[in-house]
């Protein structure tokens, strides 16, 4: 068939690599003008998620790109340590930045797929035969099946089901880069004010990554500020006016970095993840938030969409695709759900519980092994199918799951 997917972040790029396995002809199209980078960095957790990397055949390469972060601190504003946060809670198993993730997929693919970048969707049509899709610049085609892997502001899942319904979980987000000026290699500090959030993370002697997350009650922030860079800036500027610790330089830094990011935590709770001949895949379809296993979900989500495509018509396909994943995208939605007072605490005295449970969980034997299962009880949450069509024969079962 021939197939279209809206979206080149990861879950896109990871069906499309399956689709091309299985005969299929991809294009992808990104509204971005070029791949993009990103300095943060993104995890997968648990044997489902490596196993499906390890049959994508992508998982020694990641590992050659791994971060290897170690612990954080966790300081107050005069730098004394209160606790520390082993990284197998925020790192995984296995950890990289956003930007390599999407090269390594991007390689995997470039040559057997048509990446279309630059462009985006601007109407879909369909009828028994087929999908006529119009772009914003580029000439219109018809295509078999349409796939909206293009995030949690989907132009896909709006064209085709209209506004989808959104959970906000409370916290609005930066991330950015600068350069790394604070001695940390591999290493992390946190610093806490009641609903502020400052992570520094040294993921190189030369480069930092800056996080700060924050809530807010009846902040103005809606569809029109996505695109509007200096109104979000404004936006973290005032939430943190006030802070201490290395606030004020971080908030300096952030005014100039180029590969500044913003937004709200949001879920996509959607009834239905297609209708007829598009589908919805990843953030598109079913966003978890932080916490969520978002990106293990896009790559876990791409292995079982392909592989019903290859065992079935896409109609049955599209059906046993979500009847497999869902019970599994509602346990980390859950997850994730409860994670804005660990992520954000609102009170001094929720922080002070927070870094008295990290201080006291690390002396209580075995430490290495309690928080392995913290960090991956969600995420193995599911009985990985075993797809012959796709080429491999191993199955891997987690903790629980559904299959037909």
């Amino acid at each position: 068939m021939d197939i279209l997917i809206s979206g080149a972040s990861v879950a896109g790029p990871s069906l499309a690599l399956w689709l091309h396995r299985t005969g299929h002809r991809v294009t992808v199209v990104e509204r971005a003008p070029a791949l993009r980078g990103g300095g943060y960095a993104v995890d997968f957790r648990g044997r489902v998620h490596l196993e499906v990397l390890r049959r994508m055949g992508l998982l020694d390469a990641m590992r050659a790109r791994a971060t290897h972060m170690g612990d954080i601190a966790i300081v107050d504003r005069h730098d004394t340590v209160a606790a520390t946060m082993p990284s197998a809670i925020f790192s995984g198993d296995l950890e990289l930045l956003r930007g390599d993730l999407g090269e390594i997929l991007y390689d995997a693919t470039r040559d057997h797929v048509d990446y279309v970048f630059g462009d985006s969707v601007a109407t879909i049509t369909q009828d028994a035969g087929g999908v006529d899709v119009t772009f914003e610049r580029g000439r219109p085609r018809r295509f078999d099946l349409v796939v909206g892997a293009d995030g949690v502001h989907s132009r896909v899942r709006e064209l085709v089901f209209g506004p989808a319904p959104q959970r906000s979980l409370g916290v609005y987000g930066c991330i950015f880069t600068m350069p790394n000026e604070f001695g940390l290699d591999r290493a992390g500090l946190m610093y806490n004010e009641p609903r502020r959030t400052v992570t520094i993370g040294g993921v190189n002697p030369d480069q930092a990554v800056i996080s700060l997350f924050f809530t807010a009650d009846g902040l103005a922030y809606g569809q029109q500020d996505r695109h509007d860079v200096e109104r979000q800036r404004r936006i973290v500027a005032g939430a943190f006016a006030g802070a201490g610790w290395r606030v004020p330089r971080l908030l300096e830094a952030m005014h100039t970095a180029p590969d500044f990011w913003f937004d709200s935590t949001t879920q996509v709770r959607m009834e239905r993840w297609s209708r007829g001949r598009v589908v919805l895949l990843g953030d598109a379809g079913y966003a978890g938030g932080p916490g969520g296993n978002g990106t293990g979900l896009a790559v876990v989500g791409a292995h079982v969409l392909a592989g019903e495509l290859a065992a079935a018509p896409f109609g049955r396909a599209f059906e046993v695709y979500e009847h497999r994943l869902r019970p599994y995208v509602e346990t980390c939605q859950q997850q994730a759900s409860g994670g804005a007072d660990f992520l954000v605490p609102s009170t001094d005295r929720k922080i002070a519980q927070r870094n008295r449970f990290f201080r006291t969980i690390r002396y209580l034997p075995p430490v290495k092994h309690l928080f392995r299962h913290l960090a991956t009880r969600t995420a193995t949450a599911f009985d990985l199918p075993d797809y012959g069509v796709l080429g491999h024969t191993r199955n891997l079962s987690g903790n629980r799951g559904n299959v037909l």
